[in-house]
């Protein structure tokens, strides 16, 4: 399932995946596949990403 919520998340921050990926440490190819719904994140890299947009987890990854 396509997370939607963390690309709109990144794109209100005017984050290009690769700026995303340099600050939580991963490739943009990872910041794809999760915004594709094709890859897991593990709940540290989840942290990561919510610290740098500034949104909680369940903002971004828990379903509503």
């Amino acid at each position: 399932m396509k997370n939607l919520r963390l690309k709109a998340a990144r794109t209100e921050k005017d984050f290009s995946q690769q700026q995303l990926a340099d600050i939580v440490g991963v490739s943009r190819q990872t910041i794809s596949a999760i915004e594709k719904g094709n890859y897991n994140p593990t709940v540290n890299l989840c942290i990561a990403i919510c610290q740098a947009l500034d949104k909680t987890l369940n903002d971004l990854f828990w379903p509503e």
